[in-house]
């Protein structure tokens, strides 16, 4: 099973760069969007709905042209879940969920703050609303897949530039504890005791690896390789052995994220 994860920045901006051409070359199961800063109305246009694919869409209810996350499936899901019960989280399309049997796949797209002291407050406030649902998915019994831009840095071998980053969001201390403390490949994990904690895909299939999935569009970044590793795909403890191999795009270039694709054995 295929999944790949990209924060499109505009999904219409990333099919004009050849997105979806791409996608039709890469047999994947599943694609998780981000950012699709679109209204389902306005993808009406053969090219966003690629041949054999179920396309379903989260779009922002609190403005267009922002936020907005999409799931596109080969197989037509059992169930979509568009809603976790928070209408400041749930109202600028931030989570879709696809159903296979036991198998969730979720694209996610979790706040930014680098906006400023507002936008931060309202990350930290999702932060730590989102954590008991996250730990509640782990004790389901169902497998999931959590794919999306997390918007936040593990360790410096997510970041080019890890010291001069210490005070920005996406790398603040807190932002790196939380979402470390929901892994079960570092100390101090969720549920140690029982093995229960998300597998970061990429850090479980590179342990040293140091890619990134996002340049900041100023400078040469890109060019420079001064990126963030900020897209992620966490999935259940059951599905780490299932891992098999994943890559990051970084070109063609398509948006400021990179598609990351994840090969699972299922």
């Amino acid at each position: 099973m295929r999944i790949i994860s990209f924060n499109a920045n505009g999904i219409r901006s990333a099919a004009s760069k050849g997105f979806f051409d791409w996608f039709r070359q890469q047999d994947a199961d599943v694609l998780c969007l981000q950012e699709t800063k679109a209204q389902e109305s306005q993808l009406g246009d053969p090219q966003f709905r690629p041949d054999g694919h179920h396309c379903f869409y989260k779009d922002a209810s609190t403005k267009k042209g922002y936020s907005g996350v999409a799931i596109y499936a080969r197989r037509e899901p059992d169930a979509v879940i568009t809603s976790l019960g928070r209408p400041s989280f749930d109202d600028e399309g931030r989570y879709i969920e696809a159903r296979f049997g036991n198998l969730s796949v979720v694209s996610f797209y979790i706040p930014s703050g680098s906006s400023g002291e507002e936008r931060q407050g309202f990350k930290f406030d999702v932060m730590d609303w989102l954590k008991p649902v996250l730990d509640g998915w782990l004790r389901s019994g169902r497998e999931y897949v959590l794919c999306g831009d997390w918007n936040i840095v593990r360790s410096r071998l997510d970041i080019k530039n890890w010291t001069g980053n210490q005070k920005n969001s996406g790398c603040l201390p807190p932002e790196r504890d939380w979402l470390n403390g929901l892994c079960a490949d570092v100390a101090d994990a969720a549920d140690p005791a029982n093995g229960r904690g998300w597998v970061d895909a990429y850090r479980a299939l590179h342990p040293g690896g140091q890619d990134y999935t996002w340049w900041s569009n100023r400078g040469a970044a890109r060019a420079n390789n001064v990126g963030w590793r900020i897209d992620y795909q966490l999935v259940t403890p059951g599905l780490r052995d299932k891992l098999r191999a994943c890559s990051i795009l970084r070109e063609p270039r398509f948006s400021d994220h990179a598609p990351f694709t994840v090969d699972y054995d299922l």
